[in-house]
């Protein structure tokens, strides 16, 4: 399994980001407890977790305060991190996109812009897009090297 994965802080001087690892993930919690620890880090009210994994899917989650992580899936996946976030949205069949396709909407980002990304780019340039749209494009662009 290949993937990328980053974390990103909205902070009042912009937003900050860093790559994450996710190897040792097994449960939602996990994604959630990272994610805390980035606000926390970073000072930050809202974080986004952009993954992508083997080429295939993207995945945005997004933490706001205390409030439960929402997610967005380009395609539900059983196995690796993709089962990770099925977790999260339940009963939605492998190979079709779910989640909440407005989470990105007061960054740019609307739920019929992020379910065409889906359709018709590849994840790691659907990333890119969504990272440009909501303001980090630059940041994210750098940690993918």
């Amino acid at each position: 399994m290949s993937y990328f994965a980053a974390a990103f802080a909205r902070t009042p001087q912009g937003w900050v980001g860093a790559e994450a690892t996710l190897d040792e993930a097994e449960v939602v919690d996990d994604l959630t407890d990272l994610m805390r620890e980035v606000a926390v880090e970073s000072i930050g009210d809202t974080v986004l977790l952009l993954v992508e994994e083997d080429d295939e899917w993207f995945g945005v989650a997004r933490l706001d305060g205390e409030e439960d992580p929402r997610v967005y899936v380009s395609a539900i996946r059983n196995e690796g991190l993709g089962g990770l976030f099925h977790q999260l949205l339940g009963d939605v069949p492998e190979g079709e996109p779910g989640g909440d396709p407005t989470l990105l909407d007061d960054l740019g980002v609307t739920a019929d812009h992020l379910g065409e990304l889906g359709e018709r780019a590849l994840p790691a340039d659907a990333l890119l897009e969504i990272a440009e749209q909501a303001g980090f494009g630059e940041e994210y662009d750098d940690l993918r090297g």
